[in-house]
């Protein structure tokens, strides 16, 4: 008989370990997973997971929770609520908000506006400009910075940068992580005129079309190859911005998003108009074809959602006045879980795109993985139920979603942070539990 003491088993569930999916009782002490084997018992807590599979906890590692300056379109709150929802366990925030998040002192001030308030833990990116090297550089010291955002194009909010020079400098002296929002900026200042005189969210496709994505994203990897720097290219959306990514293995690694696997052009504007409306725009099928492929050849890194919520009445303004951007952090486990269940990938690899491989690329040690000494973080599934995606269901502020109303196979049923039920049966069971994410957190 086992004399180990836990808080916590998970009891009778199916596993997602990195290398192998299989049955095992896990056993939690102190917020770690501290052994997996059969038949653990001498637990304060035991967790019923018979017919559920265990996922290492979700990272999304890209959303925008719009606070502060911004909270009437979303706040760290209830961008958590929604992400524990999801059975996204922590999520990484962007610089874009009011004012943008350039300063060690602001990531700071975002910290302790998440702590005690955030449902799922939290991690924040500070915005590069022209102007604030050395905060980027101090910001590697800075508890909750998980890496440095570069906004190449313009897209909400008011950062930008896409001087050579300085990007260069920043990618020579810098050491935190880097992701890419990669559009061309001169081309899409140039084509301006077909926005303006557009009259219908279909057309954001033609504004900002495959050659702006395509310039900037080889330009970009050219210069980090030249410097030497590895970087994150984010929301990769067309074919042949895969094709150049393949070759750049040594340089980039690749995120993809569920709205551009799962949408496509010209069918998701007719049927949702601005509410398909985003940055990088959701292109045609052949697009969503090349980017599963790449997917399948292990060109793409990571999974994230962008979540990027806008209210109704500001989507309401029609194209071209409304902003861009969908919401998804509630939807992108789901909607994920659905397209491997439909044989679209393994359970194995969406458990790396999802978990493992953001924590890997954003040093997030004991995160992403079922392994000995990790954090008890877990998204449990039942992989033989269905859902229907609901906006009545959705907990952001936003009250829109691109999914409403779609049929998944699978249910995202329970969220677990540290060994806590943070979520079970789609409604959040605990108080907000979380924490601050750090380089080597």
């Amino acid at each position: 008989m086992t004399t180990e003491k836990y808080d916590v088993v998970l009891q009778g569930g199916t596993c997602v370990f990195p290398h192998s999916v299989g049955q095992a009782d896990i056993g939690v002490a102190n917020g770690k997973i501290t052994s997996f084997r059969p038949n653990l018992q001498h637990a304060k807590k035991i967790i019923n997971c018979a017919k559920l599979t265990i996922f290492p906890g979700v990272i999304d590692s890209q959303v925008h929770f719009r606070e502060p300056g911004l909270t009437h379109k979303e706040d760290l709150e209830s961008g958590s609520h929604a992400a524990a929802l999801g059975g996204v366990t922590a999520f990484l925030e962007m610089p874009n908000t009011k004012p943008p998040t350039t300063t060690c002192a602001q990531v700071a001030e975002k910290v302790s506006l998440a702590s005690n308030r955030a449902f799922s833990h939290f991690g924040f990116f500070i915005g590069a400009t022209a102007h604030n090297l050395e905060e980027l550089i101090a910001a590697e010291n800075c508890p909750g910075c998980v890496g440095i955002k570069i906004f190449l194009g313009s897209s909400t909010g008011d950062l930008l940068l896409y001087d050579q020079k300085i990007l260069c400098e920043i990618f020579r002296r810098t050491k935190l992580p880097i992701a890419i929002h990669s559009e061309d900026e001169l081309r899409l200042k140039e084509r301006e005129y077909i926005r303006n005189q557009a009259t219908h969210a279909r057309q954001h496709l033609e504004w900002r079309d495959v050659e702006t994505a395509l310039r900037s994203t080889k330009m970009i990897l050219e210069l980090a190859r030249k410097c030497q720097r590895r970087i994150h290219v984010l929301h990769i959306s067309s074919g042949e911005e895969m094709e150049v990514l393949r070759q750049y293995r040594d340089t980039a690694t690749v995120e993809l998003l569920p709205q551009h696997l799962t949408l496509h052009a010209p069918e998701c504007y007719d049927r949702l108009g601005v509410y398909a409306q985003m940055n990088p725009p959701i292109r045609e099928r052949h697009h969503q074809e090349a980017l599963w492929r790449a997917l399948s050849d292990g060109i793409v890194d990571i999974i994230g959602s962008d979540h990027a919520p806008h209210t109704k009445a500001e989507k309401e303004r029609g194209y071209p006045h409304s902003p861009s951007g969908l919401p998804g952090v509630q939807t992108i486990f789901p909607i994920m879980l659905h397209h491997a269940l439909d044989g679209k990938l393994s359970l194995l690899r969406l458990s790396k795109l999802l978990s493992e491989n953001p924590a890997n690329l954003y040093g997030l040690n004991y995160k992403g993985k079922i392994a000995i000494g990790y954090d008890a973080d877990f998204s449990l599934a039942d992989l033989e139920s269905q859902s229907t995606v609901s906006v009545e269901q959705m907990a952001s502020s936003c009250g829109h979603t691109p999914y409403d109303g779609m049929k998944l196979k699978g249910k995202v049923c329970m969220t677990i942070l540290k060994g806590n039920v943070c979520m079970l049966d789609g409604v959040l069971a605990d108080k907000p539990r979380g924490e601050p994410l750090f380089q080597g957190s």
